[in-house]
């Protein structure tokens, strides 16, 4: 994406969001176009909220090689700086992270073992913590280990899903926290808690499904807001319609735009979204396919609910920041 183009985004879509909220300060978004390990640990400095005691760095590990996950030569700097643990849940589906054994195999192969080390939550099971929205389920079912850590950085991929319409910092806290089973629980908003269940037919359908992942979402913020913090980090990167979930996903059409932070998880989804339906398509560089599957979810309602049962707000101030500029040699080891 043109920078002069998001320039001009950034300052209307702050304006606007400024004028719109009338009650409380809109929350900070903090972006760079620039995808570094750099800059990826620029942007999480400027939160000014540092990572203390044991802390998780909850990342989606990709379900092949092919797959858009974020790759370890990215994320290695910020989750060494932070001496972060990369945590991860066991999948509802098939696929080669089913089960610990091959979710570890996984991981070596996808070379995340060289950077930190990795635990899989999940592998003793589940533990419960509680919901603030009881609207489908009064607890959440999240990896067992998630009881070892005091901070989160949720580093998501933002990208398209076949389900959600669209992953951020919702998704990932919600599905990706959850166990196995409570994978199923939120999938079918509530109808259901064992794995093998989880694709069956959510109450209230798929908004009650989108519902469920922003109570769940919740309820893992509250976790650590009463422990030592969490901070929320999303790399719009490989903006293909496929999630990392899918081992041959579709080529991206849209271009690369950035990493975004924020100490709110709606804001920052938001704002993704805004940035990804404010974009004018052009020749390779074409936003409608994503915008054409998120609007086919609904994606777009699980923001609004997030924000309706209080766990942030839509309204944000998006504040570029201005890194230096690397050369090609100085470069050359990111993810494009």
């Amino acid at each position: 994406m043109d920078k002069r183009i998001i320039s001009a985004i950034v300052f209307c879509m702050s304006v606007s969001a400024a004028v719109s909220q009338s009650v409380s300060e809109p929350a900070k978004v903090y972006f760079t176009s620039e995808i570094t390990p750099e800059s990826l640990l620029s942007v999480y400095k400027a939160l000014g909220v540092d990572a203390a005691g044991n802390v998780a760095v909850k990342i989606s590990t990709g379900e092949s090689e092919h797959s858009n996950h974020l790759r370890p030569e990215l994320i290695g700097f910020l989750v060494q700086d932070v001496n972060g643990t990369i945590v991860e849940c066991n999948t509802a589906y098939g696929g080669n992270r089913s089960n610990t054994a091959e979710h570890r195999r996984a991981i070596e192969q996808r070379g995340y073992g060289e950077i930190a080390a990795v635990d899989i939550m999940d592998e003793d099971g589940s533990m419960r913590i509680p919901m603030q929205d009881t609207t489908y389920f009064a607890e959440n079912l999240v990896g067992k280990h998630l009881s070892n850590y005091d901070f989160m950085i949720n580093l998501a991929h933002f990208k398209g899903h076949a389900m959600g319409g669209f992953g951020g910092v919702l998704k990932n806290q919600s599905i990706g926290v959850a166990s196995a089973d409570g994978k199923a629980l939120i999938h079918t908003a509530g109808r259901y808690s064992e794995a093998a269940d989880a694709f069956k037919t959510p109450e209230n359908g798929q908004d009650g499904f989108l519902e469920a992942m922003a109570g769940a979402a919740q309820s893992v913020h509250n976790y650590f807001k009463d422990r030592k913090g969490i901070v929320y980090i999303n790399v719009m990167n490989n903006l293909s319609v496929d999630c990392d979930c899918d081992g041959h996903p579709h080529a991206p059409e849209m271009k690369d735009i950035g990493v975004l932070a924020s100490l709110d998880p709606v804001a920052l989804d938001k704002a993704c979204l805004d940035l990804v339906f404010n974009h004018k398509p052009s020749p390779g560089d074409d936003s409608r396919a994503l915008i054409q599957r998120i609007d086919s979810r609904h994606g777009t309602h699980i923001v609004d609910y997030a924000e309706q049962i209080g766990l942030g707000s839509k309204s944000y101030e998006l504040i570029e920041l201005k890194l230096p500029v690397k050369t090609v040699s100085e470069s050359d080891n990111t993810q494009k």
